[in-house]
């Protein structure tokens, strides 16, 4: 079986035209051309000028996908009293206070996408830290995961919302979609990313920004997107 996803591999590999495509000729290739059996994520790579040892170089939002990523996301609320009526109202999947926080402390339970929490609920969500940062899901203000507004935090979350940040090579690395959306839909989830990564360019780098963006399939080989289309 490995042997012939990587024949696949290396037939698309070859088909690769060594230049910079534009994301309407991208995404096509990528759809004729598909490797697994089963409906791969499409994915976008960004390489950033950008040096996020430096405080003020670092690279990180969010942005709501236009055309969501194909999958309901299951949000975790951690609230109290009117909030957290508020979260079982906008959906959320589980709602709770310091009983919630215990329940994924002891690390048998992480049957969640996403976790929101209200300001007065952080001092027992901190305790999580150690096992939500190194997945990413722990809830920060600047991406709008601690807040009061619970019911935008769920809605968006639900509609799409991802968060972006540069790893320490500089690099962001973005899904944008399943490869069974329409080519209109990826086109669009795609730019809609690259766009917000443009604007969240630190005041602090200076010469070129955005270095290459490839964007490939979860297991077909990258193409390099053409920069100036989408970013200087």
């Amino acid at each position: 079986m490995a042997n012939s996803k990587g024949k696949k591999y290396q037939a698309v590999l070859e088909k690769i035209e060594r230049r910079p495509y534009s994301l309407s000729e991208a995404i096509p290739f990528l759809k004729e051309n598909k490797v697994a059996a089963f409906d791969e994520t499409v994915e976008v790579h960004m390489s950033l000028g950008v040096d996020p040892k430096h405080a003020d170089q670092m690279v990180r939002g969010t942005v709501v996908l236009p055309n969501g990523l194909g999958k309901s996301k299951r949000v975790v609320v951690i609230a109290t009293g009117d909030k957290a009526a508020e979260a079982e109202k906008a959906g959320a999947e589980f709602v709770g206070g310091e009983d919630l926080v215990k329940k994924i402390q002891s690390g048998n339970w992480l049957d969640f996408d996403a976790v929101v929490a209200t300001p007065d609920m952080m001092k027992f969500v901190g305790r999580l830290g150690k096992i939500l940062g190194p997945r990413g899901l722990m809830p920060n203000p600047k991406t709008g995961t601690v807040t009061l507004n619970v019911t935008q935090a769920v809605e968006e979350i639900k509609a799409g919302k991802i968060e972006f940040r540069a790893d320490k090579g500089g690099v962001i690395h973005a899904p944008v979609g399943k490869l069974s959306f329409s080519q209109e839909k990826l086109v669009e989830n795609a730019d809609t990313l690259i766009q917000e990564v443009v604007k969240a360019k630190p005041a602090a780098v200076k010469g070129r920004y955005v270095k290459r963006i490839s964007i490939c399939s979860s297991m077909s080989p990258s193409l390099d997107l053409s920069v100036s289309e989408s970013a200087s």
